[in-house]
């Protein structure tokens, strides 16, 4: 009877976390969608607290046969930069730009992470992410730690601490770091405010 409750109460909690499904139309994700010309790629994002080193979100970026960030339980959100749970589409240069310095500020900056992986394994990481489904906050590194787990078995494990899977992901092979610091205000809305796609898109066509 007590292994009984304890599956009730533990199926009861996740309904309880469900966050709500976004799913952005068919025709806005195939006009969104990024190829970037540089090599197959996955990109850690870890944005940690400056004051006292804790971690405070965990994403990926995945680079295969298009670019978009899995970005679980996150705020980056516009209204030009579909998204289907947690998935963001068309993640050209200025959009990845816009997303880091959207995380970095003052209080905050961001660690990043970036491995080269084969096709294969890009479509693999992709699959995972577009099938994972929406994700409940304080989730963000299970969910991205889940995915990892299974492209990389028996180096990465499943953990809630966005700081212990990048430690983790750090002793893959072949990973490099880096670490964005910038000094805005924590009001990061501001990044997201100014961002003008049609703009960049002009200024595109003048270089």
């Amino acid at each position: 009877m007590r292994t009984l409750a304890l599956v009730i109460a533990s199926a009861l909690f996740l309904v309880g976390c469900a966050a709500p499904s976004v799913w952005a139309p068919d025709d806005a994700v195939a006009k969104a969608a990024y190829r970037h010309d540089g090599p197959t790629r996955l990109t850690l994002f870890t944005m940690i607290n400056n004051r006292n080193g804790n971690g405070g979100h965990t994403s990926l970026m995945i680079n295969g046969s298009q670019r978009v960030i899995f970005d679980p339980a996150g705020s980056f959100k516009h209204e030009t930069i579909p998204e289907r749970n947690d998935v963001i589409f068309g993640i050209t240069p200025q959009v990845a730009d816009v997303y880091t310095r959207f995380h970095a500020r003052k209080t905050w900056h961001v660690r990043i992470q970036q491995i080269d992986v084969s096709p294969e394994k890009a479509e693999q990481v992709m699959r995972l992410a577009q099938g994972y489904g929406a994700v409940p906050g304080a989730f963000c590194a299970r969910a991205t730690s889940e995915i990892l787990a299974e492209a990389f078995p028996g180096q990465v494990s499943q953990t809630f601490y966005p700081v212990k899977l990048a430690d983790q992901f750090a002793k893959v092979p072949g990973v490099t770091e880096q670490r964005l610091h910038e000094y805005d205000s924590d009001d990061n809305s501001k990044v997201l405010r100014e961002w003008n796609p049609h703009a960049v898109a002009r200024a595109a066509t003048l270089n």
